[in-house]
């Protein structure tokens, strides 16, 4: 493990989840003027009141809002107790949770409710109607079917969502991400549509349509935006990685057209002959010609010119020296044929790169910044860092599946708040061969950078034949940071000094940038490095949070695909050290994995992997102690908090063929919910559009999209709790990985305290306190 760096601040003694924010349905009696208490900047939100028809009544549910609290009691947390009023009279005082259910409501009822402090009722809340059944249909507008240069045609679904209140209204809108039916995974070949993303209000209202153009491929791994109000005026942006081509297009009321628009271009890319209207998506001719230019230009590569990789293409390939250098065109041609019909397909049957076509491997990168509320564009400038070539450098043709534009083109993003006061945005670039990360600060005018990690390239004595995976990179201070990032990051206060770190996987960065920790093991006898000190490596699922109420401090719970070349299949680690607390070897690629309070009878949120089960390891089940529970162990795709004794719940759907209805089911009592008529994303992956605590009491909502994506479908959970507790929109730490959940490999978000069956609400942090 890579020692912490030399300046580290002191430990704090406790969590500084802090709120500051004036609500819009204060006690009338509080201060409701604008502005932030000490602490950590969050969104001011309404009371969230919904109301749901059920066959015993009219289910209400609303928000307990972080600075209306004031302590915590036996069964929950305290400040507001809260009348309940139908139809403009009141019906109930509800002190012990922020639910009712009225036995006498009816689809016409019309329901508000009021905070009570110390016996002085406040601002009642908006009105709320009954929705007719327990989810709400939000309308979508689906962007036309499209054809892509082969003749291929594609169609749309609904796919990622997030939340932000782009108005300052206290009512969150809903960014929606279209994908087209040809989207891919970095490592397939092939066309795809554009991205679109969408701004809706709940009531259907499209705001504006950002396509991204042809210059963004879409999947997975390609586009990954951040909503949040990063300027602190009240009003969340739209922040991620644009291209020439990109276009704003904005509504009317009447749902038409009112205008299009392409980004700003830096004026040294315009000047330097750039375009919106370029196209750098490579036919397979296209790629070809690019193979004989990289050839051509062999003797000038920096790598080649330093002695660090083989001064001819044939010392590569391994074959008989022929050609003089500089290779002439044709000589460069000859050479490309040999890689593309012979050398590549002798390494692998899947390097069929005479079909290789659809990536964009060229061209200016850029990150955006806009409006949130009209679309407006508010700044552009270039990514950072640029591709800098094809995935040569990055180790995309030294395997043997030649896959260029795989692992230069792999990116997260996720929002930090570095300083404990303000939120940051963090794009990264890259997990296997390279990483790095930067951080913006935004200021309602400028991205400010506020630090950038890079741990350079793995070095390859040769750039078509090399294992560059688990190879410490060229820059000493973050070296170590490769081979270590996953598809999704985390963000949490891991040292309890206020600030959030960022979680990369089996690595963990300081708010300053500094490399906290990057967790390394030794090798079990039965490996392929067995004594040696070794990476944990990359996994695909990753999750952080206080899993562990009899333990100090946050843990992480990963799963780890290095199999033999990995000392851990699944490892519980401590957040702030990096050291595992328990785990085990597989010795395979260790897919999917999650935790939860899935069974209240077991000390502490559980956790498992998904390995198969005639797998003679000792897979499945665990306690946060460590004690093996056996293997049957519940779904891996996505978690929610839905029922009302504070368990954890699966959201199944998982797809391979056909497309699955997605279930939310609990471990002992099975199916809660079968979202009929609706549909789950990204295949395999089987996750919902969002899980989030959107509106009501402290429980997470299902957001998924309509069979014909017609619609997001947010369902709500109607069982009565007796729990109180704040909106998890009030704790950073969730708040923070609701705006990551949307990037690459979707995982749940978790609060920066323990929330299961048997929380202890006095340690639970109140809001605005240090």
């Amino acid at each position: 493990m890579r020692p912490p760096s030399s300046i580290r601040r002191t430990l704090a003694s406790g969590l500084a989840a802090l709120l500051c924010l004036p609500l819009t349905a204060l006690p009338a009696s509080a201060d409701a003027q604008g502005g932030h208490r000490d602490g950590i900047r969050l969104e001011h939100l309404d009371r969230g009141l919904v109301a749901a028809s059920t066959s015993e009544g009219v289910f209400l549910s609303w928000r307990l809002l972080g600075d209306e609290v004031t302590g915590s009691g036996a069964t929950g947390m305290t400040g507001a107790d809260f009348r309940v009023y139908r139809d403009g009279r009141p019906i109930a005082t509800v002190t012990d949770s922020t639910n009712y259910r009225d036995p006498a409501g009816t689809a016409a009822s019309e329901y508000r409710v009021a905070p009570i402090v110390k016996g002085r009722e406040g601002r009642r809340s908006a009105v709320a109607k009954p929705w007719l059944k327990t989810f709400h249909d939000l309308p979508l507008k689906k962007p036309a079917d499209g054809v892509t240069p082969m003749g291929e045609a594609y169609t749309y679904a609904a796919n990622d969502l997030s939340v932000g209140d782009v108005d300052g209204d206290g009512q969150y809108e809903y960014v929606v991400k279209w994908d087209p039916s040809n989207s891919k995974d970095v490592s397939q070949r092939g066309y795809t549509g554009n991205t679109y993303l969408d701004t809706y209000e709940l009531d259907g209202t499209l705001r504006w349509r950002l396509d991204l153009g042809v210059n963004i491929r879409s999947g997975a791994h390609y586009t990954q935006f951040l909503v949040y109000d990063f300027d602190g005026d009240g009003r969340s942006e739209t922040m991620l990685k644009t291209a020439p081509g990109t276009k704003i297009i904005r509504y009317g009321s009447d749902g038409q057209v009112v205008s299009e628009r392409y980004i700003t271009m830096p004026r040294e890319d315009v000047k330097a002959g750039y375009a919106n209207t370029d196209d750098y998506r490579k036919s397979a001719a296209d790629y070809f010609d690019h193979v004989v230019e990289m050839f051509a230009k062999w003797h000038e590569h920096p790598e080649v010119v330093a002695g660090r990789w083989p001064a001819t293409l044939e010392e590569a390939f391994g074959i008989e020296k022929k050609y003089a250098y500089p290779l002439s065109h044709a000589d460069a041609t000859e050479l490309a044929n040999y890689f593309v019909d012979v050398y590549a397909p002798g390494r692998s049957g899947n390097n069929r790169l005479r079909e290789f076509n659809g990536f964009v491997l060229t061209g200016p990168e850029y990150l955006s910044v806009f409006d949130g509320a009209s679309g407006r564009e508010l700044q552009t400038i270039h990514y950072k860092p640029g591709r800098g070539d094809d995935g040569l450098l990055w180790g995309d043709y030294a395997m043997a599946r030649v896959e260029p534009g795989n692992r230069v083109d792999r990116f997260l993003s996720s929002v930090a708040y570095l300083d404990g006061r303000r939120p940051s945005a963090i794009f990264a670039r890259g997990y296997y061969t390279r990483t790095t990360l930067v951080a913006y600060d935004w200021d309602g005018k400028r991205l400010k950078e506020r630090w950038y990690v890079d741990s350079g390239h793995a070095p390859m004595a040769n750039p078509f034949n090399a294992g560059p995976h688990g190879v410490d990179g060229t820059n000493p201070e973050y070296a170590q940071l490769t081979t270590q990032g996953f598809h999704s990051m985390s963000v949490a206060d891991v040292d309890g000094d206020g600030k959030q770190e960022i979680i990369y996987g089996a690595a963990t960065l300081d708010d300053d940038g500094d490399v906290l920790y990057s967790s390394f093991a030794e090798g079990p006898p039965n490996g392929n490095f067995p004594g040696q000190s070794i990476r944990l490596g990359h996994g695909d699922a990753m999750h952080v949070g206080d899993f562990d109420p009899d333990r100090p401090g946050l843990e992480i719970w990963t799963v780890h695909e290095g199999g033999r070349s990995a000392p851990y299949g699944w490892a519980l680690r401590d957040a702030a050290t990096g050291q595992v607390v328990h785990g085990g070897y597989s010795g395979v690629d260790t897919g999917r994995g999650m935790v939860g309070d899935i069974d209240p009878a077991v000390r502490g949120v559980e956790s498992w992997s998904s390995m198969p089960p005639d797998q003679a390891v000792q897979a499945g089940l665990w306690s946060a102690r460590g004690d093996y529970l056996g293997r049957n162990a519940p779904g891996t795709n996505m978690s929610i908090r839905w029922a009302a004794d504070m368990t954890t719940q699966l959201v199944n759907g998982t797809a391979t063929t056909v497309l699955q209805t997605p279930t939310i089911d609990d471990y002992r009592r099975g199916t809660l919910l079968t979202a009929e008529g609706t549909l789950t994303n990204n295949w395999t992956k089987g996750n919902p559009g969002l899980v989030a605590d959107v509106f009501g009491d402290w429980r997470e909502e299902l957001l998924v999209r309509t069979a014909d994506s017609s619609a997001i479908r947010v369902y709500v959970s109607t069982e009565l709790t007796d729990r109180k507790l704040y909106t998890l929109m009030h704790d950073p730490q969730y708040r923070v990985e609701v705006a990551r959940q949307q990037t690459a490999y979707n995982q749940p978000a978790y609060p920066s305290f323990y929330l299961g069956s048997d929380i202890d609400w006095s340690k639970v942090p109140v809001p605005g306190r240090r």
